[in-house]
């Protein structure tokens, strides 16, 4: 593997292998002997695996690490070490395509993101358990999330700092493989007093859950003319930022469902998503945020938000929990 690895990056030009080891505890001493712009590490490795890599990188000499994985979507690992402080994973199983570029292609893109990314030493945020006092009517029918990369440890961030009483459904749209998704959903939904699942199509949107779009299908949210209710749809439409899940799909159809009873916020990711989403969204009068450069791992999809002003408000991602609370009950 770490042959083909090997060869993928110098078959590029644009990357210059500085070495390989065969496990995490060579790895870390490989980045303190080179300062390396990039860490390429596996997860399941001999003696020493990719986690231990990530927690002493990450405490002896921080560095951008991307992590390889063919972990099954139950393993909880990738998480951890996205939680300690990787910026971003590739799934192995890619190669399994019979065309090696594409997993060439995916592999050198995250690579380079990763070498622009913001990184460092995750502090893992603490369970709020406290009961906020909010009015009896507020100022929002819904919160709508959207990230890419750095989005796991940023969206984990802010909703285990949440009030635990909190009445809004929170529905979330993050570019991560389709397999994952369920175990992202299952991991916060173990450490949060929110009920955190997958969208299925069809369900009724419920007060006091936090839902994660899926990955296999774009999902819009629509109201049942008899009803009055949220539910959500899938659907075969294209969108040309991103695919399975795009937040443009989602914010697009809360323009209509909800209007400017939403509130929206554009977390840390590369590219463009979501854009056109919060441009409709700000303009039927809902309330835009926009995650801030230096929380940001990546501040691509909020500074295109941000440039294009269709942002109401920057705010930092500690300062995120607290100021929903705040919009949704002034």
């Amino acid at each position: 593997m770490r042959i083909l690895i090997s060869d993928a990056l110098r078959r590029s030009g644009k990357i210059e292998l500085l070495g390989t080891g065969k496990n995490g505890k060579e790895g870390v001493d490989l980045v303190n002997k080179f300062s390396p712009d990039v860490v390429l590490t596996d997860m399941v490795m001999p003696e020493y695996d990719g986690l231990y890599l990530v927690k002493n990188v990450m405490l002896e000499n921080p560095t951008p690490v991307l992590v390889l994985s063919a972990l099954n979507k139950d393993s909880h690992q990738i998480f951890d070490a996205l939680h300690e402080g990787a910026v971003d994973f590739v799934e192995k199983n890619v190669q399994a395509e019979s065309d090696n570029t594409v997993f060439d292609e995916i592999l050198l893109r995250k690579i380079t993101i990763a070498s622009e990314s913001k990184f460092g030493k995750k502090r893992r945020a603490k369970k709020n358990n406290t009961a906020h006092t909010f009015k009896e009517n507020l100022n929002y029918d819904i919160i709508a999330l959207g990230s890419s990369t750095g989005g796991p440890s940023a969206l984990e961030s802010i909703i285990k700092r949440l009030p635990s009483n909190l009445s809004i459904p929170v529905v979330i749209a993050q570019h991560m493989p389709e397999r994952f998704i369920e175990s992202f959903a299952k991991r916060l939904n173990a450490e949060v007093d929110f009920t955190v699942k997958v969208a299925e199509k069809g369900e009724v949107v419920r007060v006091g859950t936090i839902y994660l779009m899926p990955g296999h299908t774009n999902t819009k949210i629509i109201r049942d003319i008899n009803s009055g209710e949220l539910t959500f749809a899938f659907t075969t439409k294209k969108y040309v930022e991103f695919n399975h899940p795009s937040v443009d799909c989602l914010f697009e159809s809360l323009e209509r469902a909800t209007g400017k009873k939403t509130l929206a916020a554009i977390l840390t990711g590369m590219g463009k998503d979501g854009i056109n989403g919060m441009r409709k969204l700000q303009a039927k009068g809902a309330f835009t945020i926009a995650q801030d450069e230096a929380s940001s791992v990546v501040f691509g999809m909020p500074k295109f938000a941000i440039d294009n002003k269709v942002v109401n408000r920057v705010v930092s991602l500690k300062d995120m929990p607290a100021f929903i609370v705040s919009c949704c009950d002034l």
